[in-house]
């Protein structure tokens, strides 16, 4: 998910590569991942800056992320049906409505991620990590239910499939 804000300038970021063993000078060897999440972080940072008033990253809080992710939601791309609409509960509504489009929770969930490793990267200690505050944990939970309910999609754990044990198959034309 492309978290940058229309009409922002980026801030710079002066540890793009001395905190990680994985970077290098070039920007384009990083991985799709790397270059998200350096993008996610600049984008996070954009917001502090901007934030009325100004907040430092070691002021940062919860709360604060929790309020990042709101924000977002104006950028979303996913339909997500308010309780009285027709469609909810549909995942493929037969007409248009006017319920809001937001952030959908698998975006959500992985720039919490990016941003969580993203912040330990760029000096902040585990312990003290806003991006894995019980709050945010709580709020992405609610995100995804809400959403699951909706939309009529169900977020249940993917249970790992395990390989089913080789047994020997006889030839054609034996066995029988």
């Amino acid at each position: 998910m492309d978290v940058e804000c229309p009409n922002s300038d980026s801030i710079s970021n002066n540890n793009d590569n001395n905190n990680n063993p994985n970077s290098s000078s070039s920007a384009a060897t990083l991985s799709r991942y790397e270059n998200q999440k350096r993008r996610d972080w600049n984008t996070f940072g954009q917001y502090l800056k901007n934030h009325r008033p100004p907040l430092s990253l070691s002021r940062c809080s919860g709360a604060h992320v929790l309020e990042f992710l709101r924000y977002l939601d104006q950028f979303g791309k996913t339909k997500v049906h308010n309780p009285i609409c027709p469609f909810f509960g549909h995942p493929v509504p037969p007409a248009p409505c006017p319920c809001p489009l937001r952030q959908a929770w698998g975006s959500l969930d992985a720039l919490v991620g990016r941003l969580r490793a993203a912040y330990e990267e760029n000096g902040g200690k585990p312990e003290t990590n806003p991006f894995g505050a019980r709050a945010v944990r709580l709020y992405l939970r609610e995100v995804r239910d809400m959403q699951s309910k909706a939309r009529g999609v169900s977020y249940e754990k993917k249970k790992r499939k395990r390989p089913l044990p080789h047994t020997a198959v006889p030839p054609p034309g034996e066995g029988l």
